[in-house]
């Protein structure tokens, strides 16, 4: 085959390998047109009759990867497209540096908590460049290509994208764990979803007594109870007579000891026509909360007003609009007056760690504060 023939072999199998990655993505599009020129430089050196390459020819072309290293290709794109940090592939978003190396959402959240607990800037653990909500941005061809990786089902042992992984552990999966339908009626039972059926058919929960099965359903009532009585509080909070709101935000301060602390204080505000501050901690005001992986913020409601008699109120904390932070309310009371302005610190509800490092990361917490005055 001459020179020229074998360009031509070149171009017709070019477009072939281009097109086949057009559905998955500009990096997935990278991955199959790098299979496919292995594939095509195969084939050409199949046909080439003699040993001397054409010197006119792409690099591309007459570089042909070493036997088996094809198959290798996605543990390469691993340690290619992983966090710099927990060196694990991002489960969603991806964050880069201005130098472009990746960061998953956890670990670029974690980064810019420990800076504002250690009074630092943020920087990137692979370049020590400056990072920051604003400097970062997310690198979208990352989190797709990344959503194409083949990954292993946690039950079944199989191989699937990672973009549909969570539709089949949760709905396909004969091997994922499930619960019998009777556990609204006490049944304890978990196991595969194939098994599911034959144990339906055997469950002695539906053959109990009456008595039997009112004493289950009589705990299941005391829990359901629990949950329900938080929200009817804050029902009966709300036909009070005096009910004052506003949203509140938390800045981040040092203490002036030796030993410098982080807090966060707001600035004063008007509510039920008092003048309020709030005040929050770190972890209970710990030494150095920056080693510790546990972290929580408390708080407490200051009254700054001089009042003439009591001032009994109860008082909850929730997230403000615009943020995606999870908090569970909690109703806090207290009887304000001169001589017991202060509340004690309570914990800011808040479910995890992960939801802290979320706050300690943010320039400002925002917060929404309410305040019912209790009438006498």
């Amino acid at each position: 085959m001459s020179s020229l023939e074998e360009r031509d072999v070149g171009v017709a199998a070019a477009p072939g390998s281009s097109s086949a990655g057009l559905g998955v993505g500009a990096v997935g599009a990278a991955v199959e047109a790098v299979a496919g020129v292995a594939a095509m430089q195969e084939e050409v050196g199949i046909r080439r009759e003699g040993p001397e390459p054409d010197p006119d020819e792409p690099p591309k072309k007459r570089v042909k990867m070493p036997e088996g290293e094809s198959g290798k290709l996605e543990e390469r794109l691993y340690s290619v497209l992983c966090c710099t940090v927990c060196l694990d592939l991002p489960k969603a978003s991806v964050y880069q540096c201005t130098n472009g190396h990746l960061m998953c959402a956890g670990c670029f959240i974690h980064l810019l908590a420990d800076s504002r607990l250690k009074e630092e800037q943020a920087t990137c653990p692979n370049c020590r460049c400056e990072i920051s909500k604003n400097l970062c941005c997310r690198n979208l061809a990352v989190e797709k290509a990344v959503s194409e990786l083949p990954t292993e089902c946690t039950f079944c042992l199989k191989q699937f994208p990672r973009s549909s992984l969570e539709r089949h552990q949760k709905e396909e999966c004969q091997d994922r764990v499930t619960q019998c339908k009777y556990k609204r009626i006490g049944c304890p039972w978990q196991g595969p979803f194939h098994e599911l059926p034959a144990h339906e058919s055997e469950c002695s929960h539906p053959t109990k007594t009456g008595t039997e099965l009112m004493g289950i359903l009589g705990e299941m009532d005391q829990n359901h109870r629990r949950d329900m009585q938080l929200y009817n509080s804050i029902f009966s909070l709300l036909c009070y007579e005096k009910i004052g709101f506003t949203e509140v935000q938390f800045r981040p301060y040092r203490t002036d000891d030796f030993i410098t602390r982080l807090y966060y204080e707001t600035p004063r505000f008007t509510v039920l026509n008092q003048t309020w501050v709030l005040k929050a901690r770190v972890n209970d005001s710990e030494r150095n909360p920056n080693l510790s992986c546990k972290r929580t913020l408390s708080f407490q409601l200051i009254l700054k007003s001089k009042v003439n008699s009591a001032l009994e109120c109860s008082f909850l904390l929730l997230k403000g609009p615009y943020d995606d932070v999870r908090i569970k309310p909690v109703i806090h009371h207290h009887s304000f007056s001169n001589d017991a302005n202060e509340t004690d610190y309570v914990p800011l509800p808040i479910s995890d760690s992960v939801e802290c490092n979320k706050l300690l990361a943010a320039k400002n917490i925002n917060l929404r504060l309410f305040i019912f005055q209790v009438q006498k």
